[in-house]
């Protein structure tokens, strides 16, 4: 494939505010009002763009899924097509290729199926999302209502009330952006590596299959006749049957070959923070770096706490800082 114009490459696939907001998308095309664009609309604002996002993937694997058993149906067309010509050459080859072809419908199923299953970790952070916002929600309701006491009444016994269940509010608030940002970060890289596996799956196996189909071609004589001549008879029918044979060996012997990608779950409880055992290493680490820079003043001391919180604890720290 010719590599992509430079007037035809982007940097950036992220939408723009203006484009967005005249609501046409991707496709530009019409959309019904139907229950789930309800469910849509009452989704919590945090939670808006990952429910979108995961909506267009159900589409998009449909299209797969759906383009996958059109495949299979053209295959049998094909193998229908061939015999019909009355060439047995070309019946011969056309219904093998279309035995490549159901093959390669198949596999556009499968990677349908391997889809569904990088949505659903996906749908994981939009669950964490929509559980964060109701205590974001109460944090700010709470801060303004501290305001606007404080500009009618500020004298007021209740403000101190207010303040205490704002402390609450934040200390809850602060737990729950720290899970969010747990399972964020780790979710949507076991998201992405299982799309780019089946991605990749995909496109091997479907290399394999188009190469074996390539041969088959190679058995049909094109060579143009004239009037009156015969062709000889296809004798290469063993042939095919064993570039089948082929085929379908090499599909059984693929194996992935993945650059693995590296992963922290193991260090998260299941109340979505960080483990006792990994608490106890970050804390050992931060005590190893510091205690040498405690020597040379406080300035390099504080630096290198921050240095080593982000180094051992980096995902704690971003909670934090949300």
């Amino acid at each position: 494939m010719a590599p992509l114009s430079p007037a035809n490459r982007s940097l950036s696939v992220r939408s723009k505010k203006d484009g967005a907001a005249g609501g046409s998308g991707a496709g530009g095309g019409k959309h019904r009002f139907t229950m789930a664009t309800l469910r849509g609309m009452q989704q919590p604002e945090l939670s808006k763009r990952l429910f979108k996002l995961i909506k267009m993937e159900n589409h998009s694997i449909g299209a797969h899924d759906a383009a996958g058993r059109e495949r299979v149906g053209i295959a049998s067309q094909l193998s229908d097509w061939g015999e019909a010509t009355g060439d047995d050459a070309v019946s011969e080859v056309s219904d093998k290729v279309g035995v490549l072809m159901a093959e390669l419908g198949e596999q556009e199923t499968t990677f349908a199926e391997n889809l569904e299953d990088y949505r659903a970790v996906l749908k994981q952070i939009r669950n964490t999302e929509s559980s964060v916002q109701p205590s974001r929600d109460n944090k700010s309701k709470v801060t303004d209502e501290i305001a606007k006491l404080k500009y009618k009444d500020p004298q007021s016994p209740k403000i101190a009330q207010l303040e205490q269940e704002l402390v609450r509010a934040e200390a809850e608030n602060l737990v729950a952006e720290a899970q969010l940002t747990n399972v964020t970060r780790q979710k949507f890289k076991e998201a992405y590596d299982r799309h780019f596996a089946a991605t990749i799956e995909r496109a091997e196996k479907q290399i394999i299959l188009a190469r074996h189909g390539r041969r088959l071609l190679n058995l049909l004589d094109d060579k143009p006749v004239i009037p009156g001549d015969v062709r000889p008879a296809f004798e290469h029918g063993n042939q095919a049957r064993q570039i089948l044979n082929d085929a379908e060996d090499d599909l059984r012997d693929w194996r992935p070959d993945l650059e693995p990608v590296s992963t922290s779950a193991n260090a998260l409880d299941a109340n979505l923070m960080p483990s006792a055992s990994h608490r106890s290493e970050t804390a050992s680490t931060a005590q190893t770096y510091t205690q040498p820079q405690t020597q040379q003043g406080s300035s390099m001391q504080d630096y290198s706490v921050a240095g080593s919180a982000h180094t051992t604890s980096g995902e704690r720290e971003t909670a934090t800082t949300a």
